[in-house]
């Protein structure tokens, strides 16, 4: 499985530190030519690639590190997303609920995808945070997934702990995934929660 993140700014650079640290491959993109933050990704390590948006959209794996507001102009890249898990890592904070049809921001997003399967994850650490080492005091750093699609969850679930995460599961994204979304001007109970787990 091929994965790239779109978006390099705080969270897509911490993003890709932590593929980096566990030498997986990933590719990064943004609006940007790639030759403009080519030196960037190389910086972070060997196994970052810079590409142009076209090039990581091939990704079986995608990211969605950019602002809430830009996702749709992602979206319009393929005409069809189908195969493809879409790792939503938006914050939707401030977005009248009334804009999105009354809609969990991610189940938004996720119509935007047609044809992909989405998971809301990673998206509850701010970029210092997920900077980090997953690692801390023998136990692993949280990361919470939400989606409506169990094969979905369970893949991203495999990559997170391949990356050094613990994930937990949250459910769909109208259940436990609304813990980890912004409602309007309201944070879900779960963002910004800094936890760790430790294996018994």
């Amino acid at each position: 499985m091929t994965c790239s993140i779109i978006g390099f700014g705080p969270l897509g650079q911490a993003l890709a530190k932590a593929f980096a640290r566990k030498g997986i491959d990933v590719s990064v993109a943004t609006t940007r030519d790639p030759e403009s933050f080519a030196s960037a990704a190389a910086a972070i390590g060997p196994s970052i690639i810079a590409k142009t948006l076209a090039e990581a959209v091939r990704a079986d794996i995608i990211f969605l590190a950019v602002r809430f507001e830009a996702h749709s102009d992602v979206a319009k890249i393929l005409p069809n997303w189908k195969g493809k898990i879409i790792i939503d890592v938006t914050n939707a904070y401030g977005v009248p609920m009334e804009d999105m049809g009354g809609q969990p921001s991610a189940s938004f997003v996720a119509q935007t995808f047609a044809g992909a399967k989405l998971v809301k994850g990673f998206n509850h650490l701010v970029a210092p945070v997920l900077d980090q080492d997953p690692a801390v005091h023998g136990g692993r750093r949280v990361v919470f997934l939400a989606s409506d699609d169990d094969d979905a969850a369970a893949q991203i679930g495999t990559l997170a702990e391949n990356l050094g995460f613990a994930p937990i599961k949250l459910g769909a994204l109208s259940e436990g995934g609304l813990l980890v979304q912004a409602h309007d001007k309201i944070w879900g109970h779960l963002i910004f929660k800094d936890l760790v787990k430790f294996d018994s």
